[in-house]
């Protein structure tokens, strides 16, 4: 009898383990959004990210700390994967909270980094009360408490955190699922159009001639080659350059943000990019569409930053290099338009957190994005039509 009875017992204090882990990665999923992080050689301990919180990373740590000396080692484990993390995920600096679910009486102090916190989470109790949880997490302690409870409670914690992963994987496989890219290919169709029909009427000087960016003429009231110029080409090794960097950069960034966003910075990035070149082009004239693809490289950086888990290595190993590969050419070579490429990069990161990231940008920071965006617009404007033109 006596050994039913332990044995009862430990199943019900697993079970209230259990559910009180449970009930902590319930509430940082489903309410807090946060994210499973997927670790090698990580035992007894659950990770979890949200890299728009202040608290970007939760621990749950289950395994027995016995002594200070365990602990320590602990926090230096700790350090070392945030340290991956920052790398991975594009970021200066990572907030950690960790729960310490068995904790021994020989740890004596805890919180010992700014930025590693800890929580003596022994029991449901202890959390709701400690601290660092009700200055973090405020609703935690109203979150955690249902009607259920024992098994009947586990399973419907269960059943909420698989079905909010569901949901939370169809929204990202619908953001990074391909679409036919209509738009980027209708641009490279005006590209290619505008460059060898004029040829075949000889009339390819002609056509540039009318319709370059060129900053006295524009001055003058001719507001239609802000937009016209961004679809000309000198030659044929300009265009296939332009057309190929279209492609391989319109075709992602359109699938991310949606064939009228991308429209939108398309344009927008050429008509700054053009008003760039007027300011610090004199009266040389300027044609291509690289200031537009400049500012799709823009945004797809600030697309990256809401994707970073996704997206981190491909940001950092290819698209920052690029656009500083690009750039540092621009200047080494004569006859580019770097000051359009700044310009259209500028410009299309500008507009895009305008426009926003669907399910990522909240309002307050679309508002202040049409707010910067408009004041830059008028600022890039006067230096275009006034500045440039004294």
């Amino acid at each position: 009898m006596e050994k039913e009875w332990k044995s009862s017992t430990r199943q019900q204090t697993m079970l209230d383990d259990n559910v009180l882990v449970m009930k902590l990665i319930h509430y940082f999923i489903t309410e807090r959004n946060y994210n499973p992080i997927i670790l090698q050689g990580v035992d007894n301990e659950i990770w979890l990210e949200n890299l728009d919180e202040d608290i970007k990373v939760v621990r749950i740590v289950f395994g027995y700390i016995h002594n200070d000396e365990q602990f320590n080692f602990d926090m230096f484990k700790t350090k070392r994967i945030v340290k991956k993390i920052k790398k991975k995920t594009f970021s200066f600096n990572i907030n950690v909270l960790s729960f310490f679910l068995d904790l021994g009486e020989n740890v004596t102090n805890i919180n010992r980094d700014n930025n590693l916190l800890c929580v003596n989470a022994k029991s449901e109790t202890a959390i709701k009360r400690n601290t660092l949880v009700n200055k973090n997490f405020p609703d935690l302690k109203k979150k955690m408490t249902y009607s259920e409870d024992g098994f009947e409670l586990f399973m419907k914690l269960t059943e909420d955190i698989n079905q909010h992963n569901i949901e939370d994987a169809n929204r990202i496989e619908k953001v990074f699922k391909g679409k036919f890219p209509f738009v980027t290919y209708l641009f490279i169709a005006i590209n290619v159009i505008c460059f060898f029909v004029p040829i075949l009427f000889g009339q390819h000087d002609t056509l540039i001639s009318m319709f370059c960016v060129h900053g006295p003429s524009i001055r003058a009231g001719q507001y239609y080659r802000l937009i016209t110029g961004v679809f000309l080409h000198a030659n044929i090794f300009h265009l296939l350059f332009n057309c190929y960097a279209l492609y391989v950069i319109g075709r992602q960034l359109e699938s991310f943000m949606g064939k009228a966003k991308y429209t939108i910075i398309y344009l927008f990035s050429g008509l700054v990019g053009a008003l760039f070149s007027m300011t610090f082009g004199g009266s040389y004239a300027s044609i291509g569409a690289s200031g537009a693809i400049f500012g799709l490289m823009g945004s797809l950086l600030y697309f990256g930053y809401f994707y970073r888990v996704f997206l981190g290595n491909v940001i950092k190993s290819q698209i920052i290099p690029l656009i500083l590969l690009n750039l540092i050419m621009g200047f080494a070579i004569a006859g580019i338009d770097n000051f359009a490429h700044i310009g259209g990069l500028v410009g299309g990161a500008l507009i895009t957190v305008a426009l926003g990231v669907k399910d990522k940008s909240s309002t307050f920071e679309k508002v202040n994005g049409w707010i910067v965006t408009f004041i830059f617009l008028a600022f890039t404007y006067y230096m275009a039509f006034v500045l440039a033109a004294r």
